[in-house]
């Protein structure tokens, strides 16, 4: 099982903060419902607790606050590019670094707060308005494909 150890100081940043980025990316693709939606983003992570024992990596991940990567974006695309970034650099570290199933295992919360996100607030009578569902679609191809 991978833990934090595994990771230097900076790499672990990355690792803990992809999820909350992806989360962010779907929280901007759309305009509105901010307050619901980053509620959503908390409750995939309360969520994610009660799975606990399941994957020591996400344990690690999810049993503090949200990692949130603090800088200042001077533009929505901006935003996305360097967000995007992040979740591949984060699968980059995981490849190198996990097994197999937790590398998996962070592919599919990583999802899950994403579309837990978008699924927080009803857009122009949508569950997922286009831009949400194209910020997740961006989002998967970052993480790559899912092995089954």
């Amino acid at each position: 099982m991978t833990n934090k150890s595994a990771f230097s100081d900076d790499e672990w940043t990355i690792v803990a903060e992809a999820p909350t980025s992806a989360g962010m990316l779907v929280l901007t693709a759309a305009h509105g419902g901010t307050f619901r939606e980053t509620m959503a983003l908390s409750k995939a992570y309360a969520h994610a607790r009660t799975q606990h024992d399941k994957s020591e990596l996400l344990d690690e991940i999810v049993g503090s606050k949200p990692q949130v990567d603090r800088t200042h974006y001077h533009s929505q695309a901006e935003l996305k590019s360097n967000g995007l970034q992040h979740v591949r650099d984060a699968m980059s570290l995981l490849t190198t670094k996990a097994d197999q199933q937790e590398v998996d295992d962070y592919r599919q919360f990583v999802l899950t707060v994403a579309n837990s996100v978008a699924a927080a607030h009803t857009e122009a009578g949508q569950e997922v308005s286009p831009p949400e569902a194209e910020a997740i679609h961006d989002i998967e191809a970052a993480l790559g494909a899912l092995t089954s």
